[in-house]
């Protein structure tokens, strides 16, 4: 444990089907809010540029919050808990905190340990 602990915990959290739900909203909320603000901007330098009116009218995400749904996902993301932080924040507060923490997070570099000790 004492060589692989923090791996095994790393391991943990980047496997984490929740974070990657979270990033991947994440993701797609800030591609969305992107296009929702460039969408505009884009047109007006096009309508400056060629001097013509652009028809912004039928675009797909007029009048749609995506800012709103950005922020909410970057809030989730903040305030994310992971199971797995919760289980070693409660077990480093054991007397035995080793042993529970192996518990946890069997695995046969457990057993290289014990190797490497011989």
């Amino acid at each position: 444990m004492q060589h692989h602990g923090i791996i095994n915990v790393a391991n943990s959290i980047l496997n984490s089907i929740d974070l990657d739900q979270t990033v991947a909203n994440l993701m797609v909320t800030a591609r969305s809010d992107g296009y929702t603000q460039g969408y505009p901007k884009c047109t007006q330098h096009v309508t400056n540029a060629l001097r013509v009116d652009w028809d912004t009218s039928r675009y797909t995400t007029r009048g749609v919050d995506s800012s709103a749904a950005h922020a909410v996902a970057k809030e989730e993301y903040y305030n994310l808990r992971l199971l797995v932080m919760d289980l070693v924040t409660t077990e480093l507060q054991s007397e035995d905190f080793v042993n529970q923490l192996k518990e946890i997070f069997p695995n046969e570099a457990d057993a290289s340990d014990e190797e490497d000790l011989e």
